[in-house]
């Protein structure tokens, strides 16, 4: 039971203070799976399962449609089983990724069903002006969502590893895959959305740049980010140099109006 709670109030720090800090990266492996170990007494067993677990999921940032795993989950139970098998994390690191993306689809049912038809609650009390009741409602609602989500790991750990395999298992491939699949994708989607707002043609260049670097020199990202930091650093001044000779060369259009309203009014 203790161990239930632990893991239930990791996972809960983790996922509710990541939002309510604003994207704090609290839901982290590399802070969730500490945390669990530590509250555990096992501090050198959370750090490796929330290191090894953090290379797995490093590139899972879900921002917007952009989403595919939700690792805090996974954290928090990889380090309970870690710890109960006597720090063995080879068997539990199978588990690992489909745990993160059921979490994740639990999250959003829970998003979808539990708190969203809250939603003309709030237009409601914002026609009436009632600031305190939409305040109280936003926390009220912030704890019941990441409340009913930590509920999953605490029944998870409380009925035990062999019954959460046992419930993976149970999944049927096609759905998992299908899962899979969807969460290759969604990243390549939430991308396409981005770049719809930020596409400009005259930083063109800079994208194909980047997928020439990554698709046919196979580059790091690291490196493709030290050239990108590079390109910024050279062409930003001259940016701004023209900009601001863009600026001095302008006429003065708040001057002109100015000067037309005097003629009329004289």
């Amino acid at each position: 039971m203790y161990d239930a709670i632990v893991v239930a109030f990791a996972v809960f720090a983790g996922v509710a203070g990541h939002e309510l800090l604003g994207m704090s990266m609290l839901s982290r492996p590399i802070v969730v799976a500490p945390l669990t170990g530590l509250l555990l007494g096992y501090l050198n067993t959370g750090l490796l399962v929330g290191a090894s677990l953090e290379t797995i999921f490093m590139g899972v940032v879900n921002i917007g449609i952009s989403s595919t795993a939700e690792p805090s989950l996974a954290a928090g139970l990889a380090t309970v089983f870690s710890i109960n098998m006597g720090g063995n994390m080879g068997a539990i690191i199978p588990l690992v990724f489909p745990l993160a993306i059921l979490g994740l689809q639990l999250m959003n049912l829970i998003f979808s069903f539990v708190i969203g038809p809250f939603a003309p609650k709030f237009r409601k009390l914002a026609l009436e002006g009632k600031e305190k009741s939409i305040v109280g409602l936003h926390y009220g609602l912030w704890f019941l969502h990441y409340g009913l989500y930590a509920l999953i790991p605490f029944f998870a750990v409380l009925f035990g590893s062999d019954v959460v395999r046992d419930v993976l298992n149970s999944i049927p491939k096609v759905i998992m895959n299908g899962l899979t699949v969807a969460g290759n994708m969604l990243p390549a989607v939430g991308m396409a959305m981005l770049l719809m707002m930020l596409w400009d043609n005259k930083i063109a260049a800079y994208f194909f740049l980047g997928v020439v670097l990554v698709a046919y020199l196979k580059l790091p990202l690291i490196a493709v980010a030290t050239i990108a930091f590079i390109i910024a650093v050279v062409v930003s001044p001259r940016d701004l140099q023209l900009k601001k000779m863009a600026t001095a060369s302008a006429p003065d259009v708040n001057a002109a109006i100015s000067d037309e309203e005097e003629d009329f009014f004289k």
